[in-house]
């Protein structure tokens, strides 16, 4: 059992007793708020390991929780989004949130999203390994000597798909938002350029990918970004 401190913000009461349920189940101690102000006091007045977030809130949205804690706190956040609210969920993953889920939400996935936030939470204090890797091992991100390998080969990228990767591997395991990569490997000037984002996506793909036409390690998040897999 985890015994992990889990804020529950949403302010519909059949989804925290969902939640509640679910997440006592598992072994998490759960605290529950119904406003996005509240979320903040308590996020400032006692130790959580994780906070889950409905975006849709009737005093302060989900994306201006995630702003105002970004400025104080790495308390991992998962946010709760409904199907329908892409520009939203790109929003609060902009603002600092590290994962969404979105409603009706599957248990096995959420908790499985929960231990993944938590457990990068934890290696954020911790030194940073300078090799990532993916597709069981098959392959292999050197950050510190900038080399990438797959099967032993070294994989031949160009400047702008090794940075692309680089920064993908940096935040493994998160959401990036197309607008975020644009923004961080291209510049300001790209931020809506999502068509030269998927050429380069998909190169990549092409390079490291077992089976490119079935990704395992550059994943979509349909509508919102990509995300890195790592073992």
């Amino acid at each position: 059992m985890s015994g992990e401190r889990v804020l529950v913000v949403d302010d519909e009461p059949q989804i925290r007793r969902a939640l509640r349920v679910v997440l006592r189940a598992s072994g998490y101690a759960v605290t529950e708020v119904g406003s996005g102000e509240a979320a903040l006091d308590a996020a400032a007045t006692e130790p959580f390991d994780l906070m889950i977030l409905d975006l849709m809130l009737p005093d302060v949205e989900g994306v201006e929780v995630c702003r105002r804690l970004r400025e104080w706190s790495r308390l991992p956040v998962i946010v709760l989004s409904a199907h329908d609210e892409e520009d939203i969920k790109v929003r609060a993953l902009d603002e600092g949130a590290d994962d969404y889920v979105s409603k009706p939400f599957s248990a096995p996935e959420l908790l499985a999203r929960m231990r993944s936030a938590v457990r990068r939470s934890s290696f954020d204090s911790a030194p940073a390994e300078p090799v990532v890797r993916a597709a069981d091992g098959e392959v292999e991100i050197d950050l510190a000597r900038r080399v990438v390998m797959r099967a032993g080969e070294e994989v031949h990228l160009t400047p702008t798909e090794y940075d692309l990767l680089r920064f993908m591997a940096s935040q493994a395991g998160r959401v990036i938002t197309h607008g975020h990569l644009l923004r961080t490997v291209f510049g300001d000037g790209y931020v809506d350029a999502n068509a030269v984002l998927r050429v380069h996506v998909a190169s990549l793909r092409k390079k490291i990918e077992p089976d490119p036409g079935r990704p395992r390690i550059i994943l979509t998040e349909p509508g919102v970004g990509y995300r890195l897999r790592v073992d």
